[in-house]
């Protein structure tokens, strides 16, 4: 009894993977990368002069040429879920669940180590001036000078595995699992909290006029005012990890369980999609498509106006969120893989404030100052 339902969930998913026309798939891949040891619920960040870091569950960082070969592992104390983020001179940053966040060079050379009392999930952003931040499981959020000197903490109520976002003032925004949204100065002091019902695990997304999104696992979408007042609240139901995106036009676009969701700027429904199987990344916007990736194998391309344009089956489960290149590739990892795969008429990024994941290919999770 149990293969034949292991059977009929196989076949299930992929007949969703399938049910996209054959003109509008995905390239096979173009090139994929074992990632030493395990698989990653990291996403991809990419650098100027397009080398790949991506980090794996095995405790690795890996450095990808844009062909696909390896170029350097490194290797930590312990699993590393957070996602990597590259300064202006190509540092590399990133966190590990063996109490340290790290500074490595891009030719993969440890640069410096700054400890922490608990694991370090939370993916980093990097402020126009170079500083770091990031929130660690030990209840406290953190700001490291270039160097990796503590410039300044700040405490919360609960661990921090949501990953900050800097605004084009400077105002570093996240969450917390006491339940709290924050808002700091670039000083390190309280600006403002915002409450809600229950933990904040994802990353906020911020707009072109300064409105910042973010879901909390009470099920909601929220839209605050850089000042910190409710714009609107969307109950999704949603209980995933997915952090939202947005488009040229404004458009917010996040997973909640199995379904993809686009919301307008004013918070209104425009459609969703059940895919088949939980969104834990966020998805990513194209100048002309929005792809997801699910547990249900299969990267999906959606239209703007919700019309499944192709699903690619990548015969394993992905949790991770995908990253574009500016040549329109997307990279992402799932199954122990680093891939690289090209869509059909392949585009870039789409022209907004917050197209992916960390807002940009080095992931500084920061705006672009208008």
């Amino acid at each position: 009894m149990r293969i034949k339902l292991l059977w009929r969930w196989f076949l299930f998913l992929s007949v969703v993977c399938l049910l996209a026309p054959a003109s509008g798939r995905a390239q096979t891949n173009l090139w994929r990368i074992q990632l030493p040891g395990g698989f990653s619920d990291a996403t991809p960040a990419i650098a100027p002069d397009g080398t790949i870091y991506q980090p794996s569950f095995n405790s690795i960082l890996l450095a990808a040429t844009p062909e696909g070969r390896t170029n350097w592992e490194f290797k930590v104390g312990r699993e590393i879920e957070s996602s990597p983020a590259i300064g202006s001179d190509g540092t590399i940053y990133f966190g590990s669940r063996d109490r340290k966040f790290y500074a490595v060079t891009p030719q993969g050379k440890l640069k410096w180590t700054f400890e922490t009392g608990a694991w370090n999930d939370s993916s980093p952003a990097i402020a126009a001036d170079g500083t770091i931040y990031f929130g660690s499981w030990d209840t406290t959020f953190y700001a490291l000078n270039p160097d990796g000197s503590l410039k300044w903490k700040f405490p919360t109520h609960g661990i921090i595995d949501s990953s900050p976002s800097v605004d084009a003032d400077g105002t570093i925004y996240f969450g917390s699992h006491d339940k709290s949204f924050y808002a700091l100065t670039p000083g390190g002091k309280l600006k403002w909290s915002f409450p809600t019902g229950s933990q904040i695990i994802s990353s906020p997304a911020i707009g072109r006029s300064g409105v910042i999104y973010f879901t909390s696992t009470d099920g909601n979408l929220y839209a605050l005012n850089p000042d910190g007042h409710l714009l609107w609240q969307l109950l999704t139901g949603g209980a995933t990890a997915s952090s939202p995106v947005l488009d040229a036009r404004g458009t917010i676009y996040v997973g909640a369980n199995n379904f993809c969701l686009s919301i307008s700027a004013d918070g209104k429904m425009l459609w969703q999609q059940n895919i088949g199987n939980w969104v834990e990344g966020a998805p990513a916007a194209s100048s002309s498509l929005i792809y997801f990736t699910s547990r249900n194998y299969c990267v999906t391309a959606m239209t703007p106006d919700g019309t499944m344009a192709w699903s690619h089956n990548m015969h394993t489960e992905i949790t991770a969120a995908p990253t574009i290149g500016n040549n329109g590739v997307i990279y992402l990892a799932c199954g122990g893989y680093l891939n690289a795969i090209a869509p059909t008429n392949a585009t870039p990024p789409a022209n907004s404030s917050w197209p992916m994941y960390r807002a940009n290919l080095r992931h500084t999770g920061r705006v672009a100052a208008p």
